[in-house]
Order: structure tokens, then sequence, then C-alpha cells
């Protein structure tokens, strides 16, 4: 029973303890030293009404102060100031302000946020207003009972030793110590401290911290920056996947035909050379986003760059037979991109778990929509060679891409001993 006792009062003492408790009240007593110059602003109608009552200057005179105080809270940097102030002092978590945020052009921007209107913008003006308040009540009080710690052991000695505040006073009894009052009154100061660090941390959140309207905006900019950051993973995936995939095969026949073939082995290596290169610059783009740099163009890979694809394969050692069909040079803009990725991946696909043979890459553009296809030879049991590891992301990245377009798409085993993926993409999306 003593250690049950023993724990609630360490807990009860425990934010005596506390650094962030001390720094929170300093917190609130700078706020209120903040306030001090504005305090000559509102004694000027006072002094200009010397024939009003005392009482009625003094409450004009705080009514003055606290609409100044007011119209500093107004300020877009003011609430910036005050939400860096109170991570730092008070240890809550709070998010930037979002309103007023303009679009920069850059990808993975947010959208334009709306300056906070009505109750939404008179928030920070009411957290400044009650940060003051609890600083100068908090301070006052504070201080009364921390000299008055001070000054109640002076009766050990004797001393007519005495605090006056506001016509209420402390004086010991001569000859009697006042240790266990001068205990009392320090305690009660660090408790005071607790009192309005705990008030403040409470405060904020729900004058600093987000509105109704900054938490949809915040949750539309983390959406858009999600959906960002997923494209680029599938573009990244679709482009480094295939290009490791092809040099690897390629570096492979270039060592077998080294010596016999020099000419194809040099072939294979410039091929791996460009296909580095072209790897490298969609490496470039997407690290760029991601550190949020400036964006520079970022790598088109169209239909129209399909015939270097297909080349590269074949220096890679596959065979493939291309069927092409329509206009696919009027075929532009989304759906050209989206096209070509599909085909890389499916055609990465064929050279990880292909077993040998003709790869048939088929495109056909019709008034209507978009035909692709890729079939290529599996192992004996249809799941291909297994050569290659693979993350699993790349059939799911397709399905989402198709989603997009509002496509359709089919995956899977063709006929015995053959896989073919197959989409449809409509036409109507490309503009």
């Amino acid at each position: 029973m003593s250690g049950h006792t023993g724990l609630i009062m360490f807990r009860g003492i425990r934010p005596l303890l506390r650094g962030s408790t001390y720094s929170g009240a300093l917190f609130a007593y700078c706020g209120a030293l903040a306030s001090l110059p504005l305090l000559p602003f509102a004694m000027l109608p006072a002094l200009a009404w010397p024939s009003a009552p005392v009482g009625v200057r003094y409450v004009l005179t705080l009514l003055i102060w606290a609409v100044l105080i007011g119209v500093i809270g107004l300020a877009r940097t003011t609430r910036r100031v005050l939400i860096a102030c109170a991570r730092r002092m008070l240890g809550v978590s709070l998010p930037d302000p979002v309103g007023g945020r303009r679009r920069t052009g850059r990808p993975g921007d947010g959208p334009a946020s709306p300056a906070p209107v009505g109750a939404d913008r008179l928030r920070t003006p009411l957290w400044l207003l009650l940060h003051v308040a609890l600083g100068w009540a908090g301070a006052q009080v504070g201080i009364a009972l921390f000299i008055a710690g001070l000054l109640l052991p002076g009766g050990w000695a004797g001393a007519e030793v005495g605090l006056s505040v506001n016509g209420w006073t402390v004086r010991p009894e001569s000859g009697r110590p006042s240790w266990v009052a001068a205990l009392g009154c320090v305690l009660l100061a660090a408790t005071l401290c607790v009192a309005v660090t705990s008030a403040l941390r409470w405060l904020a959140p729900r004058l600093l911290g987000p509105s109704s309207a900054e938490r949809l905006a915040l949750a539309a900019e983390r959406e858009l920056r999600l959906a960002e950051r997923n494209r680029l993973a599938h573009e990244l995936h679709d482009s480094i996947g295939h290009t490791l995939t092809a040099t690897t095969i390629q570096a492979a026949v270039a060592g077998e035909v080294l010596s016999a073939d020099p000419s194809a082995a040099r072939a294979a290596l410039r091929s791996i050379e460009e296909s580095a290169r072209s790897a490298l610059e969609d490496l470039d783009y997407v690290l760029g986003v991601l550190r949020e740099e400036k964006a520079e163009t970022a790598p088109t890979r169209t239909l129209a760059d399909l015939p270097e694809l297909l080349d590269r394969l074949r220096h890679a050692g596959a065979v493939v037979e291309p069927e092409l069909s329509g206009e696919l040079a009027q075929v532009q803009g989304t759906l050209s991109r989206a096209a070509y990725r599909i085909l890389q991946e499916g055609l990465t696909n064929a050279l990880r778990h292909g077993a040998g043979g003709p790869i048939e890459v088929r495109v056909a553009a019709g008034p209507d929509g978009l035909e692709l296809s890729v079939v290529n030879r599996t192992g004996v049991t249809g799941a291909g060679t297994g050569a290659f590891p693979t993350s699993g992301h790349g059939l799911p990245g397709l399905a989402e891409r198709v989603r997009l377009l509002h496509g359709e798409i089919e995956a899977g085993p063709h006929g015995p001993r053959h896989w073919r993926l197959a989409v449809r993409l409509p036409v109507r999306l490309s503009a």
C-alpha cells in the first residue's frame, strides 16, 4: 500500500521535475513581456480623458490593450511565429499553417489553399489574448510566491521581514521558523508553472492547430503528394527494372561472343550504354522531384520510341516479332506515354520469366481504342524460368495504370505454354 502511495506521489510531482514545464511557463511570461510595447498606446485615450473615473479609465485601457493585441494576431506572420514557438517551447505537434499557400508549379505541390476567414481567422487573436493573460497572471502570482518563499525563512533571525502585495501581507512571526511555509510557497510557484504550461498545451492544438478547412487542404495535399510519388515509383520501376533486366542479358551475350564475334559484342555493349543513359535520365528526374528541386522537363518515352526499345531487346538476344497497325503517329500525349510504359513492362516480364522463343508484340490503333499485347513462351509449368528475382509490383502497377486510363487489362496463361498480356485503352483519353 505504501509503495502504491509513493508511486502516486511520484507521478504527482513528476511534472515539477520536467524542464518542459518551465520552458512552457517561460513562453507564457515572454508573451506577457512582448505585449508591453502596446501598453503606452492603449493608455493614450485614458490620458486624454482625465475627467473620467479611475475605474473607467482602467477598464478602457485594458480593452484597448486587448484590441491591439488581437490586431497583431491577425497577421499571418504572427501565426507562423507562434506555431514555431509553441512547437519548440511547449513540445506540441503543430503542422505549418496552410492558409494562403499558392502553387509554385512544382511537382508534388498541393492545391492552393484559401486564407482562413471568419471564426477561423479569429483563433490566432484569441490565442494571443489568452497567452498574454496567462502570462501576466502567472508571472505576478508566481513571482509573489517565489519572493515569499525566499523571505519567509527570515524569521529564524528574528528579522521583521514581510511581503505585501495589493494590501495582502505575509509576515513571519518573530522567532518562529517558517521553512515549511517557504517551501510551500516555492512548491505553489512551481505548481503554477505546471498549470500555465498545461493550459497553453491544451489551447495550442485548438487555436493554433489546423481548422477543419485547413485539415481538408492538408489531406488533399497529402493525397496529391502520395499520387505523385506512386506515379514516380511506377515510372522508376518500369524504366530501371527494364534496363537492369536488358543489360544483364546483354552483358551475358557480350561475354559469350566476345572472342567469336567481336562486332556482336560491341553492339551489345553499345546497347547497354544507351539503355543505361536512358535509365539515368529517368532516375535524375525522379530524384530531383523527390528532393523538391526545380523540376526539369520529364523524360518522355512514347510509342515513337518503341522501335528503339525493340532493338535493345534484339541486342539482348531476344527474338521479337512486332505487329504494328493503324495510325500510331496520331496517338499522342498521356495515352502514347502510358502505352510505351505498358509495353516496356510486358517485354521486361517476357525477358525475366520467358523460356526463350519469339516474343510477339502487337500494337493496333483503331478509331475507338488502342490495343496492346505481348505474348511469350513460358517454362514447362507455365510460370517462367524464375531466373530473375521479382518484386511483385509489375502487374499490380500495370493494372493501376490501366485503371486510371479507364482501360481493360488481361494477364495470364495463353495456351499450353505461353503467357499473354493484353491491354485495351480508349483513344478518347489521349488528348
